[in-house]
């Protein structure tokens, strides 16, 4: 189901002579950068473990608003190994994708959550592994947009894990998107089912240090009053709201929060000294065994072949966009 859709929203249904192409063979336990074809550049790091089988978990990790995609592909990419995990690290410019952390409201750029729908298919296409589910990550911004993807496409999602987001989308049916999940004329075409994304596991992981008002951070007052007054307060309080509505509707869909002692808002400092890494494989994959144990490692199922117009490169900082009109999609 998920590999038939986001293969066809790749578009890959409609250029079936593609397959028919001479493949390069994509590298396994290195990270390379690849660009979509058809997306004005549109790059993501993947990283593929040299244990890849056909049924290895996806993992999606988001940026948060200084757009170190690369960094993530880097400091996640042994943990990827050692749980056989495919790993990709999408990168939203701020040129192109300045609202990603709300999906991209009507015009505010094109839509994030379509975008890494396609970014999957190129994966999907490119690896030929069948995954079931997504499993998410994200930091800071990438935190926003993490668990409100989810929201939005909670058939898609197999857990998420949110790393000291600046506010959330509450699962509140009398307040817009994105502050809740009312329909909202800025995101039109979503609609929010609670009975269905309060179905999918959701962690919050925030530094114990990581309250301050600083300049990044969303002060509104709207905010303030729903939400808490920092990082920490917020990602309690919505962890307490998404466990209440789900016993309401008679779900048992586990919620939680782990701080991170001494850590302040710091994806690399959590990193390196919060166990952030392993606090988000354990969240999303402990209950799996290791990759050698459970998966199958026939080396034809994965890393099968890069589209020859899209060949993965070294990695690189950033990529570059043409000029985009706001609101409207290249592609």
């Amino acid at each position: 189901m998920l590999t038939s859709l986001l293969l066809s929203s790749a578009g890959f249904d409609q250029h079936p002579n593609l397959q028919q192409t001479e493949h390069a063979r994509l590298p396994r336990g290195k990270v390379v950068l690849q660009r979509i074809r058809g997306m004005q550049g549109q790059g993501y790091y993947l990283y593929i473990p040299r244990t890849c089988g056909a049924n290895s978990p996806l993992m999606i990790s988001v940026h948060g608003v200084s757009r170190n995609a690369r960094q993530h592909a880097a400091l996640l990419a042994p943990l990827a190994e050692r749980f056989g995990v495919v790993l990709v690290a999408p990168l939203f410019t701020q040129q192109l994708f300045p609202d990603y952390q709300r999906l991209g409201r009507l015009g505010r750029g094109p839509r994030a959550d379509l975008a890494l729908d396609q970014i999957i298919g190129d994966v999907l296409y490119k690896t030929a592994c069948d995954f079931k589910r997504l499993y998410l990550f994200g930091y800071s911004g990438g935190g926003q947009f993490a668990h409100r993807y989810a929201m939005a496409h909670p058939e898609r999602v197999g857990g998420v894990v949110v790393g000291a987001a600046g506010w959330y989308t509450f699962p509140d049916a009398s307040i817009r998107f994105p502050r809740g999940n009312a329909a909202s004329a800025e995101l039109n075409s979503l609609h929010f089912d609670a009975e269905r994304y309060l179905r999918v596991p959701m962690s919050v992981v925030v530094g114990s240090e990581d309250n301050k008002r600083d300049a990044e951070l969303n002060k509104s007052a709207r905010i303030d009053k729903q939400q808490g007054l920092n990082r920490l307060q917020r990602g309690e309080n919505w962890i307490m709201a998404m466990r209440r509505q789900a016993e309401v509707r008679g779900l048992a869909t586990p919620y939680s929060i782990e701080t991170m002692p001494g850590i302040r808002h710091s994806f690399k400092d959590g990193m390196q000294s919060g166990q952030l890494g392993e606090r988000i494989f354990r969240l999303l994959f402990d209950h799996k065994t290791t990759a050698a144990e459970t998966y199958s490692l026939r080396k034809d199922h994965c890393a099968i072949a890069a589209d020859p117009l899209a060949l993965y490169t070294d990695i690189k900082p950033e990529l570059q966009y043409g000029n985009q009109a706001a609101g409207k999609q290249p592609w």
